[in-house]
Order: C-alpha cells, then structure tokens, then sequence
C-alpha cells in the first residue's frame, strides 16, 4: 500500500514513477523476519510498478509501537504537461476509472474475513479480498494524460464523494453526478450494506477521478488500455457539489472520518 498510493499520488499529476525513498522506524520488540517481509513487498511492488527504492533510512527506535513506512516518490513529466486536481473548469466532463470502494472493501474484507464467512460465500469473500490486485492508478493516471485530462485525482480516504468534493473545492467550481453512473463491485455493495457504511465515502485507492472537456474521449483511451472507465458527470459554474439518485440531491460536505473506520475502529 505505501508503495502503490506514493506511486498514485506522483501518476495522478501525470508523472511517470521513477523511485522511491523508504523510510522504515521499526520498534525495539521486532524481529529480523519482519523487516525481511516488509523489504520483500516492498521490491515486488516496486517491480511490479517498474519503480527503483533510490534512498532511505532504517532504524530500530521507542519512538513507534509498531513499523512505521514513509515514503516519498520521485518521478518524471514534461513541465507543461503537469496535471493537478485544480484544473478542473466549468463544463468538463467527470470519469472515474475501475469501480470505488476496492480498497476498502479489501481491507475489510481481509481484517474480518471469518465474520463474513458466516454471510457470504467463500469465493466471494475471497474476490473482494483480491481487489487488493487493482489498486495501483499508475496506468489510469498516463494514460488519461495523454488523452487530454485537466485535472486528475486519486480517490483515497473519504472515498468517491470526498474525492468530488476535493476536486471541486480546488478547483473552484461546482459539479453534478449521477450516482447510477458511480462504478462499484457488487462486493463492495452488500459488504458496505452488512456493516451499515457508505461505499461511496470509504477509501478507495485503485480508482481515479478525472476532469476533461472530452470525458468519452478519456474513457475510450483508458479502455484501449485495459482500465475500466466511466463518465459520471460534468462540472459546472454553480459552486454547488450536489449528487442525484432515485430523484433526489444529495449536497457534498467536506470529507470527514473515513468510513471503514466505523468497522475497524
């Protein structure tokens, strides 16, 4: 996670990943293993992404009660090519790629795995674990560069209606979306509906939200790439974030406590 959501944050500006610097503060009571185990994700992930760890630190220290990752990510865009979440202007379309909720859905998934057994199938308590395998944008966030995106958003904590709240915020302007157009795993659905939370407002690393004048024009790139796209809406000049469904508006407030906190504390 440490690795994909820095690399997220580098291609959400349309950046290409070039490294990584690790900082790992592990506390007295560790043992070797576990610093082995986290070197060992750490460098398939950065192969899977392509990524070099070029720096860093390692120390054993009271300072921490359990291994602390902090990481900073360096990577490469022509300076003209730069894309913020700011750039968003009145009138553009708005696209999410693959489904909200998979990170999430993944953690809780994973953390109260036998609860859900007892409800659910095996199989599916297993998939949505697995979303853990979508969560890199790195590809999402090149390829919609490419295509013409405006302003670009990895959708983290607070989930999707956080995200559009955000980019709203920062780019000055308001915006209109169809909750029906909202990509989300079925999965997510009925474990958000177990626990009682919003799967629109739990943390969702893995999809990105993306402003552009030709929304159809990003999702067709972004599909001829292999990820799932959707347009969900359009900005506006109004100021108000507000999302329909089953004919009535709902307006966005800035995002607070992350969902999956009610469910793991």
């Amino acid at each position: 996670l440490a690795v994909d959501i820095t690399a997220n944050d580098l291609a959400s500006a349309g950046a290409e990943p070039v490294g990584i610097l690790l900082t790992v503060m592990l506390p007295p009571q560790s043992e070797e293993e576990e610093l082995k185990t986290i070197m060992t994700e750490v460098n398939a992930s950065c192969v899977r992404l392509n990524l070099s760890v070029i720096g860093g630190h390692t120390e054993v220290t009271d300072a921490v009660t359990r291994p602390l990752l902090s990481v900073t990510g360096v990577g490469k865009v022509k300076r003209d090519a730069m894309v913020t979440t700011s750039g968003a202007k009145p009138g553009m379309d708005l696209v999410v790629t693959k489904w909200v909720g998979l990170e999430g859905t993944s953690i809780i998934a994973a953390e109260k795995k036998d609860e859900l057994l007892s409800r659910f199938p095996k199989e599916f308590v297993e998939n949505a674990i697995g979303f853990n395998s979508m969560l890199s944008v790195v590809k999402d966030g090149l390829a919609a560069a490419r295509a013409g995106a405006a302003a670009m958003h990895d959708v983290t904590e607070g989930g999707i209606f956080g995200a559009l709240w955000e980019m709203g915020a920062a780019s000055d302007v308001g915006l209109s979306v169809d909750i029906e157009k909202i990509p989300i795993k079925q999965e997510s659905v009925e474990i958000c509906d177990y626990f009682d939370i919003d799967p629109y407002c739990l943390i969702s690393s893995g999809s990105m939200l993306i402003a552009a004048w030709n929304g159809l024009r990003v999702v067709d790139a972004l599909e001829n790439a292999g990820i799932h796209a959707a347009v969900i809406g359009r900005t506006d000049d109004s100021k108000q974030r507000v999302v329909h469904y089953d004919g009535q508006t709902r307006y966005l407030e800035p995002p607070e406590a992350d969902e999956f906190h009610k469910v793991l504390g």
